[in-house]
């Protein structure tokens, strides 16, 4: 074999070693997936994950392991992955708490919610609900504003505790209608309910779950929900937006990577993402957990992260919200 030829079987032979090695071959996801949820089995995010898990797994053809690493308000699972390989193989669902309100509330979070994850997909929101007890002289939005006016200082809201999504979002109510009502923080929202009820509690953000079936049972009123739009998820309860313009207060989900995930990985999770939320099961299943799927591209999900942390940033700030 002459030199000419010798170099050109050289060439061929790179050329198939290359086509053909493993990197480029395989595709990924080649091995099981890990869903940290950074929340205890159980809660609203533990069983929005599982409902997802399976469809995923469908989807992107592999395994997808949920995986609960609670601790911290979200800040230790969160952290985790903040800090894993950005391979696609460890994966976060996380929320409102971990990544618009915890960061402007706690300076020395372990990780930058911006800089150190990739968004890779909004999958849901879940709205609150405002409640009342039956003993109430307001029987809309309206006419509760009217009477927290005429009342200043002798209302009181309850909520989960400080710096919760339930302080935040009655807090937000209080700023946009320029209302002073006294703050009554609890362990819980359920721990408020029989106080609610009785007429020691004036108003209680809620979440739907946990909020409706009181009202169904004809314990409490409802007054309005806080979509901007009416929600199937709460059948003729008018959105707050409705009196005040813009108002608007979610939990939401949303898919996370480590940062620097590739983009062909970012767009295979967003991909099977889209399709799972469109599944009719998936989507029974999460409005029963008061849950409205989402769905979108990554520019749109880190969109709303923007304007999620500046909003809870002001209200923070200007509201003097702290832990404490």
């Amino acid at each position: 074999m002459n030199k000419r030829h010798l170099m050109q079987a050289l060439c061929w032979l790179f050329a198939s070693v290359g086509a053909f090695s493993p990197a480029q071959a395989q595709t990924y996801p080649t091995k099981p997936v890990r869903l940290i949820v950074p929340f205890p089995a159980g809660g609203a995010t533990d069983l929005f994950a599982r409902t997802l898990s399976q469809k995923l797994s469908e989807k992107m053809g592999t395994t997808l392991v949920v995986e609960n690493r609670p601790g911290a308000g979200g800040t230790l699972g969160s952290d985790l992955v903040a800090k894993a390989q950005a391979d696609g193989y460890t994966l976060l669902l996380a929320t409102s708490s971990t990544h618009s309100i915890g960061p402007n509330l706690n300076p020395r979070m372990p990780y930058d919610a911006v800089k150190d994850f990739t968004p890779i997909s909004q999958v849901g929101n879940a709205p609150s609900i405002m409640l009342v007890p039956n003993s109430s002289p307001a029987k809309t939005i309206k006419e509760w504003i009217d009477y927290a006016k005429k009342n200043p200082g002798r209302l009181n809201y309850a909520s989960s505790g400080n710096g919760t999504i339930v302080q935040l979002t009655a807090e937000l109510f209080k700023a946009q209608a320029e209302l002073f009502v006294v703050h009554i923080p609890y362990k819980g929202t359920a721990l408020a309910i029989p106080d609610l009820v009785s007429g020691k509690v004036d108003v209680l953000f809620d979440s739907l779950p946990t909020g409706l079936p009181h009202v169904r049972d004809g314990r409490l009123r409802a007054l309005g929900v806080t979509t901007l739009k009416p929600t199937a998820l709460a059948p003729g309860v008018p959105p707050i937006a409705d009196v005040l313009p813009g108002y608007e207060s979610n939990t939401w989900f949303g898919l996370f990577g480590p940062k620097g995930l590739p983009a062909d990985v970012v767009s295979r999770v967003n991909t099977a993402a889209n399709q799972v939320l469109q599944d009719p099961e998936v989507i029974d299943k999460l409005q029963r957990f008061g849950i409205e799927p989402v769905g979108g591209t990554p520019v749109q999900f880190g969109n709303m992260l923007a304007k999620e942390s500046a909003k809870w940033k002001k209200t923070i700030t200007e509201r003097k919200i702290t832990l404490d």
